[in-house]
């Protein structure tokens, strides 16, 4: 059955963090008052005019904000064509958010630099950070470079594995990289140690959450300052297309990318909504598709949807993709899943590789693994929707950390590109 739906879906959560059931603070006591401190700073912050304009001045001049909104002309005529082959007249146009042209690569600079804002009003001097795909990473360290901050990141030692090219920057950029070895050695472990060190650190650490999840106020502040790309997109299709898109797309591992570009349209009862979670070897063998295929619970901090065995212990996940294997949702996601006003989808690994290839030979664009599975289903319901309908697809990440990656999966770059696209 699902939740009630609220008057506004854009007034959550409420004063104790919660959206439903879901969300909330289950914190040590120890985090306590550096998490109601943290609260406190927020507030005063999203009122402040000051840090506005740092924060407005930095997305502008050192991210390179706003990003671009970019029509996938051959995409959208791939999936016309898939249409008529179908015997149908139909194929929607289909715009690119690309966030992958902000420094660093991805969508995590922006909320990267809230909360590094944040940690110097707080007087913080020492930032620790998890990472997955590396891309939070490298984030969280380009800030620490630029305002002069310690920086810690921890990650899991297959991801470190995986993602070489990203340690590299980080350690460039002079983080210290603490390579995780518990647990399956990946994204959630990585987490689990970030709050090992937090607790112990409590005087002069400052904890950059990098995706919508966690205890209060982080899904609500990563997702605040994550903002910027719906809101960025409403005024250029304003002005590409005279109206709103008619459907957003985004890959969901945490769900930051998603929800920053969802919320600003969760009002907008025109505008239909997909997530894409990971389906990694299919959703009945491994994978990290927490909505499809996890029960409410409670990890890191807050009450969501998670990966479960029988007895309530933690299973973990498996995607191709480094960014969406976490065995857990943000739970603004896990809430919108609940009121039905969000469809979540999954794409399988050998899905998102199909997206990858099809998006590199057709638009010129390598996207990163985490919003080729946005793509697969992009890929799959365009030819379904009429030519009139207008698609956005967040494309979050650029590809370069991945190839390697892909290059192991598909066996050699000749493999890398689809059969009928080869020349």
């Amino acid at each position: 059955m699902l939740a009630q739906a609220p008057n506004s879906y854009r007034t959550g959560p409420d004063e104790r963090g919660h959206f439903g059931i879901f969300g909330g603070r289950f914190v040590a006591e120890t985090l306590m008052p550096l998490i109601l401190d943290l609260e406190r700073e927020y507030v005063a912050a999203k009122s402040d005019p000051a840090f506005r304009a740092e924060l407005d001045h930095l997305l502008t001049h050192y991210v390179g904000r706003p990003s671009p909104l970019y029509y996938a002309e051959r995409l959208t005529a791939y999936g016309r064509a898939k249409a008529a082959t179908e015997g149908r007249r139909g194929g929607a146009k289909i715009y690119f958010k690309r966030e992958e042209l902000n420094h660093t690569g991805a969508h995590k600079i922006n909320n990267v630099l809230g909360q590094i804002l944040l940690a110097r009003r707080m007087g913080k001097t020492r930032i620790i950070a998890e990472t997955g795909a590396g891309q939070h990473g490298v984030a969280t360290a380009t800030a620490c470079a630029r305002f002069g901050l310690d920086c810690v990141v921890y990650m899991g030692s297959v991801d470190v594995e995986r993602q070489k090219p990203n340690v590299f920057r980080m350690n460039l950029l002079g983080a210290k990289v603490v390579p995780v070895q518990s647990g399956a050695r990946t994204l959630k472990d990585a987490m689990n140690e970030a709050l090992r060190d937090w607790v112990t650190n409590v005087a002069d650490t400052f904890y950059c959450i990098g995706t919508a999840a966690g205890p209060h106020p982080y899904p609500a502040m990563v997702r605040d300052f994550q903002c910027v790309i719906g809101e960025e997109v409403r005024r250029q299709m304003q002005e590409a297309e005279g109206r709103l898109p008619d459907s957003l797309f985004a890959c969901i591992g945490g769900g930051s990318n998603a929800i920053g570009l969802f919320h600003p349209f969760l009002d907008e009862p025109t505008v239909q909504i997909y997530g894409v979670e990971a389906a990694g070897f299919g959703l009945d063998k491994k994978h990290a598709a927490s909505l499809a295929g996890g029960r409410p619970g409670v990890l890191h901090g807050n009450r969501t949807y998670l990966l479960m065995d029988a007895d309530g212990q933690i299973e973990e996940g498996h995607s191709i993709s480094a960014g969406l294997d976490y065995p857990g949702i943000g739970p603004e996601h896990a809430w919108l899943k609940e009121t039905g006003r969000v469809t979540y989808l999954s794409a399988t690994d050998a899905e998102a590789l199909d997206a990858f290839r099809l998006c590199s030979a057709q638009e010129g664009i390598i996207p990163a693994l985490e919003p080729a599975h946005a793509l697969a289903k992009v890929a799959e319901l365009a030819p379904q929707f009429p030519e009139d309908h207008l698609i956005v697809v967040n494309i979050s990440g650029r590809g370069d950390k991945d190839i390697f990656t892909v290059a192991d999966h598909l066996g050699g770059m000749e493999a890398a590109t689809p059969v009928g696209l080869r020349r």
